[in-house]
């Protein structure tokens, strides 16, 4: 089989081009004057300097190792002087706004979906807010048209209903009154606690129980105190408890006359005449109990007790 030369490749016609690499070299040229920006614009804006800048450049090739024909060096120069392989922008205008916002309609429609969601919530939960403030506001409005002047109505009826002595009548007109001006001036807070006081009078006046003089091993059953004022006179008390019918024990509210506190206390003292102390002492001392040991009796009706002895009123709960 005989050998056949293998086709020339065709010569470069001299219309064509710069080969590749020759291109890649003058765009490199162009990029080396741009990062030797000070020195290319002090060389190109003299005519006639471009020997000088040849030479700079050819020094920075070599000093690479690269070999740079003047053709390129030339080439380079006059393409950064004609500011080619450099990207210009399209200058604002709006057709461009348009066509860019037309590219990046994606993320805009996703972005305006989202402002539209928050937006749409925000309305909502404003709206929301407004109908419970609207709703809130009906509901006072009605408790202080019809729910609490009924409650207090009830209330007072109750109480009054129970009375069975002067003053606890004028204690619970007294607080009627006290809760029909509040509901007057739209004080539901104090019509509230109005309620409540005549709930609380009506329970009391409810309420049946003897003050019973405790008579138990290791208690006391009477008690004396010394006046800080007066080191020569002596107050006199009985310790007492409040006994239902059913002989269960009654914690009452009891105010000490010594420092003004109040507190529900299930025994307290009550202040007497000497008299009445030494009477129920020489009762105890006899058989080591106290037959007449009953000091007053509460009845149905009534705010305070019926005392069957004498008392002076005031009352301690400590000692």
């Amino acid at each position: 089989m005989s050998d056949t030369a293998a086709p020339a490749s065709p010569a470069p016609s001299p219309s064509a081009g710069p080969a590749l690499d020759e291109l890649m070299l003058a765009m490199d040229v162009v990029d080396t004057l741009r990062h030797q920006e000070a020195v290319a614009l002090r060389e190109l804006a003299q005519d006639g300097r471009d020997e000088n800048l040849k030479e700079r450049l050819r020094s920075i090739y070599e000093s690479q190792g690269l070999e740079v024909s003047d053709r390129i060096l030339d080439e380079g120069i006059r393409a950064r002087r004609e500011s080619r392989f450099t990207y210009t922008p399209t200058p604002p205008s709006f057709k461009r706004t348009l066509a860019g916002l037309w590219g990046r309609r994606g993320t805009i429609g996703k972005v305006v979906a989202v402002v539209v969601l928050l937006a749409a919530a925000w309305i909502g939960w404003n709206a929301w807010q407004g109908y419970q403030a609207e709703q809130a506001a009906i509901a006072a409005q009605r408790e202080l048209t019809e729910v609490l002047p009924n409650r207090i109505a009830a209330a007072a009826d109750a109480a009054l209903g129970e009375a069975k002595t002067d003053d606890a009548r004028e204690r619970a007109e007294q607080l009627h009154a006290d809760a029909l001006a509040a509901l007057s001036r739209g004080d539901a807070e104090a019509a509230r606690a109005g309620v409540i006081a005549l709930n609380r009078l009506a329970d009391a006046l409810r309420e049946t129980y003897v003050l019973r003089i405790v008579s138990r091993p290791g208690e006391m059953s009477g008690v004396y105190r010394i006046p800080d004022i007066n080191s020569d006179a002596r107050n006199y008390y009985l310790v007492v408890e409040a006994v239902k019918p059913d002989g269960t024990l009654l914690s009452l509210p009891v105010t000490s006359e010594e420092d003004g506190k109040t507190k529900v206390v299930s025994k307290w003292a009550v202040r007497v005449p000497k008299q009445t102390y030494d009477a129920v002492a020489r009762d105890k001392t006899d058989d080591g109990i106290i037959q007449n040991n009953i000091l007053g009796e509460k009845q149905r009706g009534s705010l305070e007790p019926t005392w069957r002895m004498n008392v002076m009123g005031g009352a301690i709960t400590e000692w």
